[in-house]
Order: C-alpha cells, then sequence, then structure tokens
C-alpha cells in the first residue's frame, strides 16, 4: 500500500523562517518525511493582514496549513493533526497517560514556554513591547523544573521512552533561549534533550540570531 502522501498534492505551509511556533510544524513535517511547499508570509510587512491570508486564518497568525483542502492554524493543533493523520500512532499515544503526558507539553508550549523564552527572544529580535525581565525569570523558572525532571525521571524525551509531538512543540524556544538572554549552561539535562531532538532522522534547525547571549558570540 502506497503511503497516503504519496497520492496527495504538497501540503501547502504558510510560516516565516524566525517563528518559533512555525518551526514547530515545519520539524514535524520533515520528521513525518511528508511532502510540502513552504509559502513564506512576510509578517514585517503585514503580508498575514491581507484578505488573502485572513481567509486562511482570521487571527492572521502564522502558522497555517492546507493539507488538500484542509485547513488548519495553531501550531500545537496543526501537530496533533499531523500526528493523528499521518504518524501511524508514534508521535501522539493513545493511552491515557501517554496522552496526557504530551498534553502537559503541550500546555507548556502554550504556557511557561510562551510567557518565557518565547517572550524573551520576541523583546530581542523583534523589540516587542514585553517586559524582558519577566519573561528572563519565567524562563529560569521553568528550566529549572524541567532539569530536575529530566535528571530525576532518566527518560529521553518529553513524555517518555520515545520522541512525540510534545518535543517537537517544546523544542524550538528552549533551543533558542540564548537568542533571549538565558543561558543553558546551568542545565546539562535539558541540553542533551535537546541534542537527541536534534540527532533525530530529518531534523531541521530554525535559523539563528545574532541577538541576545548569541550577539556576544560573534
Amino acid at each position: 500500500m502506497s503511503h497516503p502522501a504519496q497520492t496527495r498534492l504538497p501540503i501547502r505551509f504558510y510560516s516565516t523562517s524566525l517563528s518559533g511556533h512555525g518551526h514547530r510544524v515545519h520539524l514535524f513535517l520533515s520528521l513525518l518525511d511528508l511532502p510540502f511547499e513552504i509559502i513564506e508570509v512576510d509578517v514585517a510587512e503585514g503580508a498575514n493582514r491581507s484578505a488573502a491570508f485572513l481567509a486562511l486564518n482570521p487571527f492572521g497568525q502564522i502558522p497555517v496549513i492546507d493539507d488538500n483542502g484542509t485547513v488548519l492554524s495553531d501550531s500545537n493543533a496543526i501537530l496533533v493533526y499531523l500526528a493523528k493523520r499521518y504518524g501511524g500512532g508514534a508521535w501522539l499515544p493513545d493511552d491515557a497517560h501517554g496522552a496526557a503526558s504530551v498534553q502537559r507539553w503541550l500546555s507548556l508550549a502554550a504556557g511557561q514556554i510562551a510567557y518565557g523564552p518565547c517572550a524573551a527572544r520576541l523583546v530581542t529580535l523583534f523589540g516587542a513591547a514585553l517586559n524582558l525581565e519577566t519573561a528572563q525569570a519565567i524562563a529560569l523558572r521553568l528550566f529549572t523544573v524541567l532539569e530536575a525532571e529530566f535528571a530525576a525521571s532518566g527518560q529521553p524525551f518529553a513524555a517518555g521512552a520515545d520522541a512525540t509531538i510534545a518535543d517537537v512543540a517544546a523544542y524550538a524556544y528552549i533551543a533558542h533561549a540564548p537568542e533571549g538572554g538565558i543561558t543553558l549552561q546551568p542545565y546539562p539535562h535539558l541540553r542533551a534533550w535537546l541534542r537527541r531532538v536534534e540527532v533525530l532522522p530529518r531534523f531541521v534547525a530554525m535559523p539563528s540570531s545574532r541577538v541576545g547571549l548569541l550577539a556576544l558570540s560573534y
């Protein structure tokens, strides 16, 4: 039987290369080895507010996918869809504990990760009108908790022994925390988890930017 993606048109993926939310989807499309077409949305020029884009997502937010007429926005929702549609059960467990463990990380991605390392990077990279010190403090508390959890559990990935969409959702903004002025050096178990994600087959990186701590490296 042929892979379902082989008989369908490529998924249209609307995003921008510096979006961590977009990177979640880009990474997962690649990990699943799905055919897709990247459509760069020039947010700085307001392309996400055009009538054509608002027809895809009335909130004017990226990322968005169009999977042969199935249009979805919200990065975590897209991950769930792709896992259920194409993941064969490997990326989103069906058992109660496994599903809950993944959901906890999706909630972290929309909560502390968004308000911590993501928000700090928004300030340093895009000049967002957010409180940098508050965002950095949230990130440090989060990283301290995650470091202790990885150390105590010994599990290689966020939700257990195998990679899931929990890892995909959490990776980008934690990996790029130094761009928001947040060092990862005190967290060896967290850094080891990042390395394990990065050696997954067909991993793709999000471009780094010379801001925050990375500005000091050049």
